[in-house]
């Protein structure tokens, strides 16, 4: 074998070792990989979501509207005020308690006022006194004119005073009625029935006319101020739908527009509406509340507004795709209520996507998670209803 031949054999006995120590180099490192990948695989936590956390992306018809916001007021309601001056007497009620419709509040001290009363009645007796005898002596120049001893010019003077003693009687009675109504005026009583929302006075003060005691609510009628633009207040009708939420309470209240105000606010051009509560149960007078007057209805595609995130530039949904959380990027656009709940439309994901609810939170792009009950089978159909919280699952 010559000397070049040996050469082109040892150069092929060199590239077969390197191929193959490449090669087994090359499946040690995908080994590797690979089991790097599995490992940070089963580290990689799985979220367990119930039915409940996630609903799908369906065509709803929203109803639109105008959002409204105001503070709920009485629609019945009153100031006791003493209609007399005196010092007040017999209040015990506070705030919080029950009335009932012309149930005693407190009495004003009417010593004062009796004593008048009495000076007038007297005074009125006196004047009866006068009638009688104006009227013996009437009678008696009527007879004395019929037998020629007067002339007719004096029975006409004592007619003239007995009418004059009438009058004045009519006067001093008319004084009683008055005294005797501010004798009554002295006892306080509710024009309406209610719970007491202010005490303005307090027993053993001495309260002037027109001073204000209690304030009283009728809380089984409520309704929303709600201040309207120029612009908006065009759309709005009396007897229009609303759904309100009052702060504090996480249930949808329907409310209906009974009044609107026919004049503009001075300075702010705004429109006052008035929508009065259908359920009233726990509320007070005074609680802000929000929430839409139905003006129009549109059928799109939309997702719980809950369910809109906001934490990044642009919002996104949670959806899960393949076992896995993806985050897309979604436009919204008409908000309306459906089935009691605020709904957005969405363009960017697909009708029947799987979108997680506000309330599981932000989670990570890629965060594998399964349903309770079925590991790895695809989510039931959720329900409108507000589920079970996310939890992850024990180590």
């Amino acid at each position: 074998m010559s000397r070049k031949w040996k050469w082109w054999l040892a150069a092929l006995v060199l590239v077969l070792v390197a191929a193959g120590a490449y090669r087994v180099i090359s499946g040690r490192r995908a080994q590797q990989v690979a089991g790097a990948e599995a490992a940070a695989q089963r580290a990689q936590p799985v979220i367990e979501l119930a039915a409940g956390d996630v609903v799908k992306a369906e065509v709803r018809d929203l109803q639109r509207g105008l959002p409204v916001s105001g503070s709920l007021k009485a629609v019945q309601s009153a100031f006791v005020k003493a209609r007399t001056s005196g010092e007040l007497q017999g209040l015990t009620l506070r705030e919080g308690d029950t009335v009932k419709t012309g149930e005693i509040v407190a009495r004003v001290d009417v010593e004062e006022g009796r004593a008048r009363m009495r000076q007038a009645q007297q005074q009125a007796d006196a004047a009866q006194a006068q009638i009688d005898i104006a009227q013996r002596q009437f009678n008696n120049n009527k007879a004395l004119v019929e037998q020629g001893f007067i002339s007719k010019s004096s029975l006409d003077t004592s007619l003239n005073n007995l009418a004059a003693a009438q009058a004045t009687h009519k006067a001093a009675l008319a004084a009683v009625d008055v005294t005797r109504k501010a004798v009554e005026d002295a006892v306080l009583r509710a024009p309406i029935s209610g719970v007491v929302a202010q005490r303005l006075a307090q027993p053993g003060e001495r309260v002037a006319v027109d001073a204000r005691v209690i304030e009283i609510v009728d809380l089984s009628r409520l309704e929303l101020e709600a201040s309207l633009s120029a612009a908006d207040s065009v759309e709005v009708r009396v007897g229009q739908d609303a759904v309100l939420r009052v702060e504090g309470s996480s249930r949808a209240i329907p409310a209906r527009v009974a009044r609107i105000n026919p004049s503009a606010q001075a300075g702010s051009r705004s429109v006052l509406a008035y929508l009065v509560l259908a359920d009233t149960a726990g509320l007070r007078q005074g609680l802000f509340a929000q929430g839409t007057v139905a003006t129009a209805r549109a059928s799109t595609l939309g997702v719980p507004l809950s369910a809109v995130r906001t934490d990044k530039p642009s919002p996104y949904v949670q959806v899960v795709e393949d076992g896995k959380v993806a985050h897309k990027p979604v436009t919204l656009g008409v908000r309306g209520e459906a089935d009691k709940e605020s709904w957005v439309a969405v363009e960017g994901v697909q009708a029947g996507a799987a979108v997680l609810r506000g309330h599981v939170g932000a989670l990570r792009e890629g965060t594998l998670v399964r349903f309770t009950g079925s590991p790895g089978a695809p989510p039931p159909q959720p329900s409108p209803a507000r589920g079970k919280g996310s939890k992850a699952p024990s180590p």
